[in-house]
């Protein structure tokens, strides 16, 4: 095993950024919903759009730093060794069968994650975002008026929300729990605290040696 350093500080930051944030959209969220009560419903109002807010430009700061960097290839889904994958994490994880993919600095996910991350970024995440902010500026003031967004029915579009809210706290469980499969219980977590983790090491590859054909002479 060797010690590498896979997870830069913007990558940490804002892995930690964007999970604070979904935790307390999640709470603020569930409480506009009627479903938990903690702050008061216009107190979680008032905190979930700063929330909203804050999660947007994160995202913003993110699609800046994944271009940039080249970083967003590493979400591009993948169909080989997906089944395996798969089939490990149902069945193979409790038999201590070994591990279908391999990570590596420049392939930090293995299939099924490139799966899941790239549907939580091209799907999830931006109807979260959208249908977020329909709702909130669906009427806002200007001019001394309330002018509106022609929209007929926020019925949908609330529903979209909540669907997409139940998605990412489903992801957050996963998340949670397939974070603890590492090496050991807590590798994973120190990996994205430290942003190093321990690799398998390359194999070397012995270059054969030319084998001699000439009589060899004993004693």
């Amino acid at each position: 095993m060797k010690k590498e350093y896979v997870y830069k500080a913007f990558e940490r930051f804002w892995h930690w950024a964007q999970a604070a944030l979904i935790i307390f959209l999640g709470v603020t969220g569930f409480e506009i919903h009627g479903s938990i009560r903690f702050f008061g419903f216009d107190q979680a109002v008032r905190y979930h759009n700063v929330a909203a807010i804050s999660f947007i430009i994160l995202i913003v700061f993110a699609i800046f730093w994944h271009l940039t960097t080249g970083e967003w290839r590493q979400y591009m889904p993948t169909w080989k060794n997906l089944r395996a994958q798969a089939e490990y994490y149902v069945f193979g994880i409790f038999r201590n069968a070994p591990h279908p993919t391999r990570k590596t600095v420049l392939s930090k996910l293995n299939p099924l994650q490139k799966l899941v991350y790239a549907g939580l970024k091209v799907l999830v995440i931006p109807v979260m975002v959208v249908s977020g902010l329909l709702y909130m500026f669906y009427r806002y003031p200007q001019h001394n008026e309330i002018l509106s967004l022609n929209i007929g029915s926020l019925e949908v579009i609330a529903v979209l929300h909540t669907i997409g809210a139940f998605l990412l706290v489903s992801f957050f469980i996963a998340h949670l729990y397939l974070g603890t499969t590492g090496r050991t219980v807590t590798s994973n977590l120190k990996a994205m605290i430290t942003g190093y983790e321990e690799l398998e090491e390359d194999s070397v590859d012995n270059k054969a040696q030319p084998v001699s054909h000439e009589p060899v002479l004993t004693k």
